[in-house]
């Protein structure tokens, strides 16, 4: 261990700890008292938090962290002649989490107490998401790929617990075992890749598996696959890895389960799409980057480029024709998730972990907000249901529903405006601009010429369905009388929008290029020289591409005309009650196509899901009712039948036997009973005839 580290950094695991805790503490002790349960719930992640920033900025002054981690273990699992450990790692990429996740989730936890008061599960939902914390911050700490596969799994286990959390509702418990059960395929793939790592090297520990020889060994050796070849082992290896962060980080063809996802309540939706599990598979990836980059020129990195562009434009397409508040940022986090898979599938690595947190802070304003606008037109529904306006048919996530809402809820929409210009990319004063930028320039100066046109698209569908998302919601006149009547949301509530709404602005701000017009040189890119010392460490190439105007006027040209063509179709003629969605006409057939989906969840149901629960019916009906049940019942017919001839032995043979017994003593008493008169003289009288005969025979016989 390096002697200059500083000493709070023996504290680092006490960070997953903290919500660890809390969860125990609420489950068995508090979970009776709500405002107690709030209070654990956010002190823990408040104490994760303290000390996650006393790491931040006491590792932000030591340059060679890069080179030399803090690392800290202790053995857990004898393992041959040697032991596993487990332990956390302090570098550049987990003091960058550490900044983020606990943040977030503070703003997410604080946020909860207005929007779940009242849920009678209101003390179980803070444990859960107590756990869920727990899980993406071991993960950040973790100095293995086998504790944070372990971490990996309880966030799937919150997922499941938290999208389902009112299991009332069918959908909503469907759209749990669906987030399960899609995430599980991804995680076995990993898994896999896994075994094969440990099976070629025996560690899962980063320091050994990162190692130049290691690395160089995968390279070099080769496997050869059916129907595929040969390939490096390394390449084999990051292709099972990715498939975990597929799964995890909603990439395509396992995005299914993210949109349905909208289910669960919208704090759970914010900490799933900004500080935990779908950050999580994009932080797996640049963990394990020197695996993916063991190869030179390997297919690995050429996958995970197309998965994440394809992924990008696909869903940003489909974005476009939703009209649920909460769905059209689904398919948005999917969309930003490819963003971040294809930086790191071109190399751009600091760009790839850059758009990560930044899109952290400005996703997770987004959908806290649209929760507070959901919040407040349920309540406002309410109101309306009971007063004079009577019933109307109602949906609150229902963008069409709504219009106005920037009079009635100033601080929701402001905020929730300043997250939206930050998700298009508004240039100079908003973080995902500078992100953004980032990936576009890294993309043109290498040459990744057809990712970057497909992720310039992708932006510019990006401006459009947020710049349509937001005068919907908040321009115009309302729509329905529920829209009338919405209140502003509740500190509780709109205290951790504007904290967020503040880093979706200057979050971007320390990853500014140092050679950029005018304010390249007030900050020198401090993120970049930071994370990129841990590039250089791991031998991974992150050097700082040269400005260039043509990415940056690409950059600029989408997110601003995104942003116009959103406002020419909803801002300037806005919508009135009863007015068609503008695109349904524009796009005719296209638009349905868009709104279905592209009919994947139908065409998953027909080829996966029927014909498994056809097999599933079938091995029920002829396997298990038919042979496994047939043969038991076969069986339990013999053994009742041996029964039945038991017993007939046990009750004619053992006891027949035993009764004979009985029965014979019976009779013998009877017989000799009238012996017994209770007259000393008959006594008497009969042993004197013994007597007499005894002389009898003797004067006989003598």
């Amino acid at each position: 261990m390096h002697e200059s580290f500083p000493v709070v950094f023996n504290l680092t695991w006490l960070i997953p700890l903290f919500p660890l805790l809390s969860f125990g503490l609420i489950i068995l002790f508090f979970n009776r008292w709500k405002r107690v349960s709030h209070w654990i719930a956010i002190g823990s992640i408040g104490l994760s938090f303290v000390v996650a920033q006393l790491i931040f900025w006491a590792a932000i002054g030591i340059h060679t962290l890069g080179e030399e981690p803090f690392h800290a273990a202790f053995p857990w699992l004898p393992v041959g002649e040697g032991w596993f450990t487990m332990g956390v790692l302090v570098d550049p990429l987990t003091v960058a989490g550490l900044f983020m996740v606990p943040l977030v989730c503070l703003m997410i936890f604080i946020y909860s107490v207005g929007y779940m008061h009242g849920d009678p599960r209101y003390s179980r939902f803070f444990a859960y998401i107590s756990l869920f914390a727990c899980g993406m911050l071991g993960l950040v700490v973790a100095d293995n790929l086998l504790m944070l596969f372990i971490f990996w799994e309880v966030m799937g286990l919150c997922s499941y617990l938290l999208i389902g959390f009112w299991f009332e509702k069918r959908s909503a418990y469907l759209a749990g075992i669906k987030a399960f059960i899609t995430t599980r395929i991804g995680d076995v793939i990993m898994f896999v890749g896994m075994l094969y790592l440990y099976s070629q090297t025996g560690y899962l520990s980063y320091e050994h598996i990162f190692a130049p020889e290691t690395l160089h060994t995968l390279a070099e050796t080769s496997v050869t696959l059916p129907l595929v070849g040969t390939l490096p082992v390394a390449t084999v290896i990051a292709i099972l890895i990715f498939g975990g962060a597929v799964g995890k980080s909603s990439q395509f063809p396992l995005h299914v389960w993210l949109p349905d996802a909208m289910e669960g309540p919208t704090p759970v939706s914010a900490l799933i799409h900004a500080a935990t599990m779908v950050s999580a598979g994009v932080f797996m990836v640049a963990r394990m980057f020197p695996i993916f980059a063991a190869v030179e020129h390997g297919p690995q990195l050429t996958v995970v480029a197309f998965i994440g562009t394809f992924t990008a434009l696909f869903a940003a397409t489909i974005a476009v024709a939703q009209n649920d508040i909460k769905r059209v940022l689904a398919y948005s986090t999917i969309s930003q998730l490819g963003y971040m898979i294809a930086a790191l599938g071109i190399g751009a690595y600091v760009a790839g972990i850059f758009h990560l947190l930044t899109h952290a802070f400005f996703k997770a304003l987004l959908f806290l907000g649209s929760g507070s606008v959901i919040h407040g037109m349920e309540h406002a529904h309410h109101e309306v249901a009971h007063g004079e306006h009577g019933h109307e048919p109602f949906d609150p996530n229902d963008m069409m529903g709504m219009g106005g809402l920037l009079k009635r809820m100033p601080f929701t929409a402001w905020t929730f405006i300043i997250g939206g210009l930050a998700l298009s990319g508004f240039p100079i004063i908003t973080a995902g601009f500078w992100s953004k930028d980032e990936i576009f320039a890294d993309a043109w100066t290498h040459g990744h010429i057809v990712v970057f046109w497909t992720l310039a698209v992708a932006a510019l569908l990006t401006a459009f369905y947020t710049g349509r998302q937001i005068f919907m919601t908040f321009f115009g006149e309302p729509r329905t009388k529920v829209a009338e009547h919405v209140p502003e949301s509740v500190p509780w509530v709109t205290v951790p929008l504007v904290v967020l709404a503040f880093f979706a602005v200057v979050g971007g701000w320390v990853g500014i290029p140092e050679d950029f017009p005018l304010l390249g040189g007030i900050l020198h890119n401090p993120f970049h020289h930071f994370i990129g010392s841990l590039a250089e460490a791991l031998h991974i190439e992150a050097e700082a591409v040269p400005f260039n105007f043509f990415p940056l006027a690409v950059s600029l040209v989408v997110a601003l005309g995104g942003l116009f063509l959103g406002w020419l179709v909803y801002g300037w003629k806005p919508m009135k009650a009863g007015d068609p969605d503008p695109l349904v006409k524009a796009l005719g057939p296209i638009h349905t196509l868009l709104r279905n989906k592209y009919y994947i969840d139908e065409i998953y149901a027909a080829v996966f899901i029927r014909p498994t629960v056809w097999l599933a019916n079938q091995v029920y009906t002829w396997i298990d009712r038919g042979a496994i049940d047939g043969i038991l019942h076969t069986i339990a017919r013999v053994a009742f039948a041996i029964a039945l001839g038991n017993r007939w032995f046990d009750r004619n043979i053992v006891d027949g036997v035993v009764n004979l017994v009985g029965n014979s003593v019976t009779w013998t008493g009877r017989a000799v009973r009238p012996l017994q008169t209770g007259r000393v003289q008959n006594y008497l009288l009969v042993a004197l005839i013994p007597v007499l005969l005894i002389i009898a025979l003797y004067m006989y016989l003598f």
